[in-house]
């Protein structure tokens, strides 16, 4: 039989989206991006914000059918609602260099400190509420700051277009940044001369991810953009060693008193410079040769560029596509025999955020339940003492000495050995040790990404979420 026009119709519209359906992108927004900069205050227990800007970007690259965010990831989630009606319009999750802060002995001790943070969502055509809110310790998320913004206010919005002295590059264009994922690849601590290591690097560290799945089978999902920012000096600051470098984005090692943690706290710096391109991720590749990165959700990842050793060069590769995890798709760091600058990132007992953690509370509800392989016990089995054994003697180990490599040689080897021909091996279960925490914490596969310090794959439940991430942008 025939279908009818009226039948034609309706199957139409059942396979276009809702969002699609009634045009709310194109009802509520226009086609550039709102960029909010914030002062974040506060000690250990109390945080305020406060506007420092409200600017009109260019292109919004973000979502524009997924517009109120679908996962539960992040510390913090941003909602942009109807100023009259209080419709929520778009909400996104981040996480924040202030909150990583508030576990560290600096903020235990009573410091209080300031941060400025950036918010960005589609440019609305009325007045709408700002809101964000931020989870207390059990996971709850409460509205932690509120404010209405007009952006027909010429008082308050600037709308200014400033130029961009830095070159932008195109790695990768698959589609309009609106349809696709755009990643941004900034260089920090790359003087002029050092430009075309910038290139090389930039090409070299794109190339790694995408040979990682679920990059690989994705990678017709993404746009990579490159600006090619000019330092006065080459490197970044190392105050350990009080070495310290006029670098353009204020990148630096012993973030949080950790040798390794690369993290910079010049954000407006940092969005003046990105907003010369679309962008919904950013990479900061630092011209530095200590081992060391950092990754934030939604905020920025950080990898070093510049090995001295040629047959360590493959921990680069390693930092890039594991701090890539943290800042797209909000997945935890599943070791937990590594020092770090935290005192209490997770409470006991309490449900981490992250897809990749968990405390099993209750073993039959576990949230990567539809991964689990059958028959696999909860908590699995595995041998969790003789890693730690391994693990400990490696932690004593001075990793800035220059026999370092050759002393964690047989360790390393013996510690990835015992992963890889463990009986648990490519079974998804939950695997104690996780979060930094040797107890309490699980994670979903005995390796992974997020857990060795190697180039295996990122596990089903890493992968998985990685995709739900990829979706939102492009479909």
């Amino acid at each position: 039989m025939k279908p009818t026009p009226v039948l034609i119709l309706l199957l139409l519209l059942t396979a276009v989206p809702a969002a699609a359906q009634n045009g709310s992108y194109n009802d509520h927004f226009t086609g550039s991006a709102m960029r909010v900069d914030l002062f974040h205050t506060g000690t250990k227990t109390e945080e305020v914000f406060a506007v420092d800007r409200i600017m009109e970007e260019g292109e919004w690259p973000g979502p524009r059918v997924t517009l109120v965010d679908p996962h539960e990831f992040g510390e913090y989630r941003v909602r942009v609602e109807d100023a009259a009606s209080g419709r929520l319009l778009y909400s996104s999750g981040h996480s924040a260099i202030f909150n990583e802060w508030q576990t560290t002995d600096e903020a235990a001790k009573g410091a209080r400190k300031t941060l400025h943070e950036t918010v960005r969502f589609p440019f609305p055509k009325k007045p709408v509420k700002l809101v964000i809110q931020r989870r207390d310790r059990t996971m709850k998320l409460n509205e932690v700051f509120a404010a209405t913004i007009d952006p027909g206010d010429p008082t308050r919005v600037d709308r200014a277009r400033r130029p961009n002295p830095f070159t932008v590059g195109v790695l990768m264009d698959n589609g309009s940044p609106a349809e696709k994922v755009d990643i941004l690849i900034i260089g920090d601590g790359y003087a002029k001369k050092d430009m075309e290591k910038f290139r090389r690097d930039a090409k070299r560290f794109n190339d790694v991810l995408f040979r990682t799945e679920p990059f690989a089978k994705r990678k017709k999902d993404f746009n990579v953009r490159t600006i090619e920012v000019v330092s006065h000096e080459s490197g970044i600051d190392i105050p350990d060693k009080n070495d310290w470098k006029n670098n353009a984005l204020g990148s630096t090692y012993n973030t949080f008193g950790s040798a390794r943690y690369v993290l910079t706290e010049e954000n407006r710096t940092l969005r003046d410079i990105a907003g010369a391109a679309p962008y919904d991720a950013i990479c900061i590749l630092v011209n530095g040769t200590r081992y060391g990165g950092g990754g934030i959700y939604n905020l920025y990842a950080t990898t070093y560029t510049g090995e001295e050793r040629k047959d360590q060069e493959w921990q680069m590769e390693y930092v890039y596509v594991h701090e890539f995890g943290h800042s797209f798709a909000g997945l935890g760091d599943e070791y937990y025999t590594s020092s770090t600058g935290y005192t209490d990132f997770y409470l006991p007992g309490i449900e981490p955020w992250e897809p990749n953690i968990t405390a099993l509370n209750d073993p039959a509800k576990v949230k990567w339940a539809w991964a689990v392989t059958p028959g696999t016990p909860l908590p699995t089995p595995w041998d969790k003492s003789a890693y730690d054994s391994l693990e400990a003697i490696r932690g004593k180990l001075d990793r800035l000495a220059p026999d370092y490599y050759e002393k964690r040689a047989p360790l390393y080897k013996a510690a990835i050995d015992l992963l890889k021909t463990s009986p648990s091996a490519g079974r998804v279960g939950a695997f104690e040790g996780a979060g930094y925490a040797s107890k309490g914490l699980f994670r979903p596969a005995i390796d992974c990404r997020m857990f060795s310090l190697s180039l295996v794959d990122f596990d089903p439940v890493c992968s998985a979420a990685i995709e739900k991430v990829m979706d939102r942008y492009v479909r």
